[in-house]
């Protein structure tokens, strides 16, 4: 089980954000919680179970050791992340 968080890639109002992932919900909710954000469900459920964190977080979440991850070249531990997420919230076993 881990949490990855990727590069800011993001662009949005002004701001830079990444994406905050993980292997399980729950496992996400609670590193959320460390990293002060409140529980919460699928953010997206097109995209999988992810937080959009601002910059200052992601490093605050790789102090903490969250994975850190590249949307380009890590595309398939990305996928396998994101649809591990939709079977959960599908109900489906992870």
């Amino acid at each position: 089980m881990a949490v990855y968080v990727d590069d800011a890639v993001t662009l949005w109002r002004g701001r830079r954000w990444a994406h905050l992932m993980a292997d399980t919900l729950d496992e996400l909710h609670a590193f959320a919680a460390r990293l002060g954000l409140p529980r919460r469900a699928f953010q997206d459920k097109t995209s999988g179970a992810h937080y959009d964190v601002s910059t200052d977080l992601r490093e605050h979440a790789l102090a903490l050791g969250a994975v850190p991850i590249s949307r380009h070249r890590d595309r398939a531990l990305v996928r396998a992340v994101i649809a591990r997420a939709k079977a959960q919230g599908r109900g489906e076993a992870p």
